[in-house]
């Protein structure tokens, strides 16, 4: 537990909240949010939530500009809800970085926890993925992700982030709740 680790930590929380709210400041908060955990997942050579954390920085500004900027007209994304095949397509692509992502890791690196920390890893791409989309279901599978994360970051002893994905649960189920209600959520 570090100050470092509870700054990255009070940002998370702001980011994700003002996800909730589709406040698109999600970003550039999330951007360095993002930047200061692969700092600390490094330090603690867990390579693959590294690796994540440079990816989400990618997807922050991609989520940036697509909540600003996409669309014909340049509004940004509304609230929209996946295809079974897009849902189902999503599983198997997280599935599939899981084990490519976790042989990498247990092959070439000294990666503590390779495989469960290369399935989280893959499968929180394609959550934040969804997000930057504005895709309802993004919010469920953040909800499965986010308990599994909390075991995993107590076992690493980073407390302050364990609390983090507690509360990113409780954030995801209201995230869940708020954009099913949205009036331009499309079917």
């Amino acid at each position: 537990m570090s100050g470092l680790e509870l700054f990255a930590a009070a940002l998370g929380v702001i980011a994700v909240w003002l996800t909730v709210k589709q406040n698109p400041w999600c970003w550039p908060i999330g951007l360095v949010m993002v930047l200061l955990y692969s700092w600390i997942f490094f330090e603690i050579k867990l390579y693959s939530g590294m690796l994540l954390q440079v990816f989400f920085a990618l997807l922050q500004v991609y989520g940036w500009w697509q909540w600003t900027r996409a669309g014909a007209q340049h509004e940004g994304r509304v609230v929209s809800r996946l295809s079974p095949l897009q849902v189902l397509g999503g599983v198997i692509a997280g599935a599939i970085g899981s084990v490519a992502l976790g042989a990498s890791m247990a092959h070439w690196t000294d990666s503590t926890f390779p495989w469960s920390d290369a399935t989280l890893t893959a499968f929180s791409l394609v959550a934040q993925l969804w997000m930057a989309q504005k895709r309802l279901q993004c919010w469920a599978l953040w909800c499965v992700i986010d308990v599994l994360y909390i075991g995993f970051f107590a076992w690493q002893d980073l407390y302050f982030t364990a609390g983090l994905y507690a509360l990113f649960t409780l954030i995801a189920i209201q995230g869940w709740r708020d954009w099913r209600r949205d009036p331009a959520l499309r079917t």
